[in-house]
């Protein structure tokens, strides 16, 4: 699947992959981190993927003229519908390339 296409549980389960994080699958959609058993969605959860942005750096602008956000690292640039979207497609880009296999049966 194109990194810039990712949405939902298949953009947290790539987020994941480059956090190093094991984690459970639960029917497709949700997403927990084996072990403390916090719920996984850094795409739509800002205590999760904000410590990400910062940490990587990574810049979010919103883009008027086509009602999304960008979001870059210096190197790449990703959009979205959200600033925590870009971001988590930027991060997932940076770290894993343009296209991620993502486990079959995961929702996107």
């Amino acid at each position: 699947m194109k990194t810039s296409e990712l949405t939902g549980a298949a953009l947290d389960w790539a987020v994941a992959q480059c956090e190093g994080f094991d984690i459970n699958i639960h029917a497709g959609s949700a997403l927990t981190i084996r072990g403390d058993g916090d719920w996984w969605h850094p795409s739509t959860n800002w205590s999760q993927g904000g410590p990400i942005i910062e940490r990587e750096e990574l810049s979010n602008l919103k883009c008027y003229s086509t009602d999304h956000w960008d979001c870059d690292n210096g190197d790449i640039t990703c959009d979205g519908p959200t600033p925590l979207v870009a971001a988590m497609r930027c991060y997932v880009a940076s770290k894993l390339g343009d296209e991620v296999e993502v486990p079959e049966g995961l929702d996107a």
